[in-house]
């Protein structure tokens, strides 16, 4: 497919805070026009008049998100960003819409492989099961030979991508128990989404930490196919999520078994320098160093840590992501960037606020 000399944008779900995410970067994007933002709450309403941060940048008045359809048939657009709930995407995306659009769902609705998977952690039967195997599960480091002719993207979860990418390159090189994973993640409130919920009201947050959806997380088996799929392992992970009071910002912690007691700090190091070298969103920690999610606030990075624990002959993985950026609008439009060849630092090369 030929770059076209811009890129023209629909977004689907845009005032929602990951939709809102891909209105600031694609707004600045060198390549990209905004053809449209629909919104199901607020139809007819000026984007600003919503976020006001974007006043006088992004003035586009939100169409509804039923009409999406009607004004792509109008003004078509390379690429849909869908930014909704699990289950909605789904109803929407189709062979014929593949055909002549590429799609990039931030949502789960693709992620998983095996429909039966999909309908035994959602509780629902998957909508559209025949397009599963068109989708490429957009780990973007680890999935850009496939990016590069992709109609379907399905943008992975925050938690699976702050997991993954420091245990991929274990795996694959053999160092650890794939049967000892053990993985504590924190996230902060923005990973609930927009819409009002008792348990992410301010008093109920500030001040307080919990663990949710202990042994049932809907991530668990988006990283365990995640490990299968890019490091060969089969594996049953204790997953552990927790939500903390952090406006945005994720901190995973995890823990495996090594499988030799030679392995050290430098020896791990060598492992991630031959994966990530050339990935520009993936940083390293230096040794005794460990990362902070001030690091990476606003921001596509994944700065990540280690430590051999001798003692236990375990070690220690600290990663940390902006979850609405890595961990789903930032991923998306670096995926986009692998989908039309250009650049993939492009429109995302920003530093973190200091201090925020």
């Amino acid at each position: 497919m030929t770059t076209p000399s811009k890129i023209n944008v629909g977004i689907v779900g845009s005032t929602g805070y990951v939709g809102q995410e891909l209105v600031r970067l694609l707004s600045q994007h060198p390549a990209v026009t905004l053809s449209f933002l629909s919104s199901k709450s607020y139809a007819g309403q000026a984007f600003s008049s919503i976020y006001p941060a974007f006043r006088g940048l992004v003035d586009t008045p939100c169409i509804a998100d039923d009409a999406w359809q009607a004004a792509i048939a109008q003004t078509p657009v390379d690429v849909l960003f869908f930014a909704l709930p699990h289950g909605l995407a789904a109803h929407h995306v189709s062979e014929t819409l593949l055909k002549t659009t590429k799609v990039i769902d931030c949502g789960a609705d693709f992620r998983l492989q095996n429909p039966e998977t999909y309908a035994h952690w959602y509780a629902e039967a998957h909508p559209v099961p025949n397009l599963l195997k068109n989708a490429v599960y957009g780990l973007t480091e680890w999935q850009t030979e496939q990016l590069s002719t992709a109609q379907l993207v399905a943008n992975p979860g925050c938690y699976p991508t702050c997991t993954l990418l420091p245990l991929i390159p274990l795996i694959k090189a053999g160092m650890i128990d794939p049967k000892s994973i053990v993985v504590n993640a924190q996230s902060g409130v923005s990973g609930a989404g927009r819409s009002l919920a008792l348990g992410t009201h301010f008093c109920e947050t500030e001040g307080s930490m919990k663990a949710y959806k202990v042994a049932n997380h809907r991530h668990t088996p988006e990283i365990e196919q995640g490990l299968a799929l890019f490091g060969g392992a089969e594996t049953a992970i204790s997953f552990t999520p927790h939500l903390v009071p952090l406006n945005r910002g994720m901190h995973v912690t995890t823990t495996a078994t090594l499988t030799n007691s030679t392995i050290d700090w430098q020896t791990v190091e060598a492992v991630y320098q031959a994966c990530y070298a050339k990935a520009p969103f993936v940083r390293m920690c230096t040794e005794g160093e460990t990362p902070e999610t001030k690091w990476i606030k606003g921001t596509n990075f994944c700065d990540i840590g280690w430590a051999i624990d001798a003692r236990t002959n375990r070690i220690i993985l600290t990663s940390v992501i902006d979850n609405l950026m890595k961990g789903a609008a930032g991923q998306a439009v670096h995926n986009m960037n692998w989908l039309f060849g250009l650049p993939e630092t492009m429109g995302l090369a920003v530093s973190a606020l200091m201090p925020a």
